[in-house]
């Protein structure tokens, strides 16, 4: 047999694959040796091929699982499984039968409790107050269980197929609404007919009467904080089952509703077919036009169409529109600065190629086109001077030149043809040799 360390420490190392064993276990109540060698596979996919055997040896010998009687199969401990799945809130749904037991439970605890107060037997008195707590505890767990269990079975309700049947989508659902919140619902009830609460309060009555009696008594102070705490449970659960009885009520009853509904319609219109099949659309249809013997097949709702406010402003808007007048700009007359410093580049230096060459471009260009503003004139020469389709020497001396404006001290530049430079440098060459 397994020591309980043990088991926590398997339970620690190989959480992954247990929690995976309990999620299938909702399907399958045992396992094959392959399945659960696939899992831990899936679960440890860098372990070497050969681990996975040892690893369910170990959890064999933990007692983590166990081998069936009779059968090669395997099972997760009971007690792991439900661990597992209280901490992984995939508990199953409870009976209700075993509910209204513990709370028939909480009827004999208080009767101890009272007896022990009436005869002042302190050791009865602690007996029925562990044994109260012990209850209030198993029922908080199994009301905390039962609700997150009705939740999924309405999650997964509304998440299945669209195409499924609705009496098959919701059949879990109504089976739990029938089998669990109905009897939930007459053992909760706050009038005489319900147990719950009626026994809670006797509980606590009796709780407060028993510490009252030991403080008068001069008992311990830990066995009166026993009682303390014992009515403190009393007291958050009754307030926890009024809260779960109705969230699972408000959970499952819109559900139970549809599918009633869907069963109604699905009946009527069965009806109407058989009708029409039989007799013919217009025999079928006359038959069933009073008020009083139409079916719930159909549904008619007034419609009015009205214009919305939106539009309604919108229409004021277009119907009060007037056309704004634009102004055109009218033409105005140039600036004489702006026109004098317009020039005709292309027709200067088609101009230029027949004056060349040219010694001194700043004089030809204030010769010719004197009437440019300075800066224009400047932007010429530096223009020209760059110009491939002839070549600029840079003289050796500074001169100056008088402007519109302005006064510029510079080095010429003398503007030659390429044949007329290929000549001169061909002179000097026979010259100097």
């Amino acid at each position: 047999m397994a020591t309980p360390r043990s088991l926590v420490f398997h339970l620690h190392r190989y959480w992954d694959v247990i929690e995976s064993l309990s999620r299938l276990s909702r399907d399958l109540p045992a396992f094959e040796e392959r399945q659960v060698l696939a899992i831990i596979e899936q679960q440890h996919p860098q372990s070497a091929a050969d681990e996975a055997p040892g690893i369910l040896r170990s959890l064999c010998n933990a007692e983590v699982l166990q081998w069936l009687s009779r059968s090669s199969s395997l099972q997760l401990n009971p007690l792991v499984l439900d661990f597992v799945r209280g901490l992984t809130r995939e508990h199953e749904l409870g009976l209700s039968s075993v509910l209204k037991a513990r709370v028939e439970a909480i009827k004999q605890a208080t009767a101890q409790l009272s007896e022990g107060l009436a005869q002042r037997d302190h050791d009865r008195m602690r007996r029925g107050a562990a044994r109260l707590a012990d209850l209030f505890r198993q029922i908080s767990l199994q009301l905390d269980q039962d609700r997150h269990a009705i939740l999924e079975l309405a999650e997964k309700a509304k998440a299945s197929d669209a195409a499924m049947p609705i009496s098959q989508r919701y059949q879990a659902v109504l089976e739990a609404y029938d089998q669990y919140v109905e009897p939930m619902n007459e053992m909760m009830d706050s009038s005489l007919a319900g147990t719950f609460y009626p026994y809670l309060e006797a509980a606590e009555q009796a709780l407060d009467a028993a510490s009252e009696a030991l403080s008068v008594q001069g008992a311990l102070y830990s066995h009166r904080l026993q009682l303390r705490q014992v009515g403190y449970q009393a007291k958050e659960l009754r307030r926890l089952g009024r809260v779960v009885t109705q969230q699972c009520a408000d959970t499952l009853l819109p559900l139970r509703e549809e599918a009633r509904q869907h069963n109604a319609l699905s009946a009527s219109i069965s009806q109407v077919l058989g009708r029409v099949r039989k007799q013919g659309l217009r025999r079928a249809i006359k038959r069933t036009g009073s008020p009083s013997r139409i079916p719930l097949w159909r549904q008619e709702r007034g419609r009015r169409i009205s214009v919305g406010d939106e539009i309604r402003t919108l229409m004021a808007e277009a119907r009060d529109f007037v056309p704004r007048v634009e102004a055109f700009p009218e033409e105005q007359a140039g600036d004489p600065a702006e026109l004098a410093a317009w020039v005709d580049e292309a027709a200067l230096r088609a101009q230029l190629l027949e004056a060349l060459p040219v010694d001194n471009l700043m004089t030809w260009l204030l010769r010719s086109y004197g009437h440019l503003p300075d800066n224009v004139l400047l932007r010429l020469y530096h223009d020209l001077v760059r110009d491939n389709r002839w070549s600029s020497i840079l003289q050796d001396a500074p001169t100056s030149t008088d402007l519109s404006d302005h006064r510029v001290h510079y080095y010429p530049h003398r503007l030659m043809t390429p044949q007329s430079l290929d000549a001169a440098s061909d002179l000097t060459t026979d010259s100097t040799s």
